[in-house]
């Protein structure tokens, strides 16, 4: 697959491109995006659905520009795909030809239920994994719904939902009534599943829990795998839709969405009163990534290898030279986590958030050696963006940004409380990781000690003295003062 491949998504309210770089074979990240609110859809859906003129030129010269920056990045192989808006046009031949011939960009209109299923494919492979939930991609001119169980995604369904066809046929018209009965109709095409989680894709759904956020001063500024109560996502729904348009933006919605904000909300309502969900988890990925995945995954039925993460991969690869002490203290954090875990009272579910710390240590000195923990720190917050749910990622940071320095500042286990777990848990977790690279500070070639575990002494027993990994051990702040490293050759 090229190393540099861009994706093209033109849905009814805006033209998207992203382009992907790939590390290795499995490992990718986000190298640019580009986005224009064209609104191909503008006063189709009053015409049968025939595209107008001014719209497809707005959507003509974007993706024009999109086509000179894909070949500014060097881009080997260029995907664009179109949905609702040229899928329901009567004319859409007009303009696929038109950008065939001039831009030499072949656009591949897909189904409703291709759609579903991308954007499905991408919240399966790359949000933590979830049992019996399903996936909403909110559009302009639809709405499209997948069941997802694990990496399986089934029931991919599209209905004739969208904000700005909602818009233009009943809220312009001050029609609300209308528009529920419309909303309900379609929804009433929803298999009836068991389901426990709502994910929610696309524009609509993000600002809302953006909305959210902010409202609630959530500590991680992340839009991706976001998680709250259907309750607290319910009572906001109902502050949308109760608010005077020029009141919309006090409560953090843009100024770009203000005319669409509202429908795609009626449909959340009216959704989330047909089905009984738990929690709302939002995805930061949709069609586009799904198109992506379905490219690079080709071959192994568009799921990742089992235990891989590729954000924890592109990590690797971009930041760390030697793979070999990345690996020990991994391995290191592991076993010293199963000798003592019982002791500090830890839950085995953390076992994995500190290997992953321990493997990913190293990825700030990349940048700058001496601010090597602030920089792994920031990478961990940003950049671990796949598979991992906020309170993962804010502990998986927490104990890289404390690693063989002191146990955490109150101040930040304050700030980030809401995603922590308890106190005494992360201090255990930070001193384990701290005494893991500090018992490697003399880099051997293979781990060329022994740990044995009893009454709260750990015994490390080398045939070497060790006395630089001794002097560093020594330094370590742990919060349970009856703890004791002893070394003996």
């Amino acid at each position: 697959m090229a190393k540099h491949v861009a994706v093209i998504d033109i849905g009814s309210n805006s033209v998207r491109m992203v382009i992907y770089e790939r590390t290795s074979r499995f490992a990718f990240h986000q190298l640019h995006e580009e986005k224009s609110r064209i609104r191909i859809s503008e006063n189709a859906y009053r015409d049968g659905g025939r595209l107008q003129e001014i719209p497809m030129q707005r959507a003509y010269d974007a993706l024009h520009d999109f086509v000179q920056i894909s070949k500014s990045f060097k881009v080997k192989k260029l995907l664009c795909v179109a949905t609702s808006a040229l899928r329901d046009a009567p004319n859409k031949k007009e303009f696929l030809q038109r950008v065939k011939k001039n831009l030499n960009l072949n656009i591949k209109v897909i189904s409703g239920e291709k759609e579903a299923y991308f954007g499905a494919i991408a919240c399966a492979n790359l949000l933590p994994k979830q049992t019996k939930a399903l996936t909403i991609d909110i559009g302009g001119g639809s709405t499209e719904l997948s069941y997802i169980n694990g990496n399986s995604v089934s029931d991919t369904l599209s209905l004739k939902l969208g904000t700005v066809r909602l818009k233009e046929l009943f809220f312009d018209n001050d029609d609300i009534n209308g528009a529920m009965n419309y909303i309900d109709s379609e929804l009433d095409k929803i298999p009836t599943n068991d389901i426990s989680t709502l994910i929610g894709i696309g524009g609509t759904f993000r600002a809302i829990s953006n909305s959210i956020m902010k409202e609630q001063h959530h500590p991680l500024n992340k839009i991706h795998s976001y998680e709250c109560s259907v309750q607290t996502f319910s009572d906001f729904i109902d502050k949308i839709l109760s608010s005077k348009t020029k009141q919309l933006t006090s409560l953090w919605i843009k100024e770009n969405r203000l005319d669409i904000i509202k429908p795609g909300t009626l449909i959340l309502k009216q959704l989330i009163r047909k089905i009984n969900i738990s929690k709302v988890i939002t995805s930061g990925v949709g069609v586009r990534e799904g198109v992506y995945l379905t490219d690079l995954l080709r071959n192994s039925h568009h799921k990742f290898p089992h235990n891989f993460n590729t954000s924890v991969k592109y990590l690797i690869d971009a930041h760390i030279v030697d793979n070999s002490f990345s690996n020990q203290i991994n391995l290191l954090s592991k076993r010293i986590f199963d000798l003592t875990k019982d002791y500090f009272k830890l839950d085995e579910c953390y076992k994995n958030e500190l290997a992953i710390a321990a493997k990913l240590y190293p990825i700030g000195s990349s940048i700058h050696f001496y601010s090597q923990n602030k920089h792994t720190y920031y990478l961990v917050q940003t950049a671990l963006e796949y598979g991992f749910t906020h309170q993962s990622t804010t502990l998986i940071a927490t104990l890289v940004k404390y690693a063989k320095n002191r146990l955490p500042a109150s101040s930040h286990l304050e700030k980030y409380a809401p995603l922590l777990p308890d106190k005494s848990v992360v201090k255990s977790l930070s001193y384990l990781l701290s005494l893991s690279i500090a018992l490697l500070s003399h880099r051997p070639r293979n781990i060329n000690f022994t740990l044995t575990f009893i009454d709260g002494i750990l015994s490390v027993n080398s045939e070497k003295k060790l006395y630089i990994t001794q002097d560093i051990v020594s330094k370590l702040n742990c919060a349970n003062k009856d703890f004791e490293v002893k070394f003996s050759s």
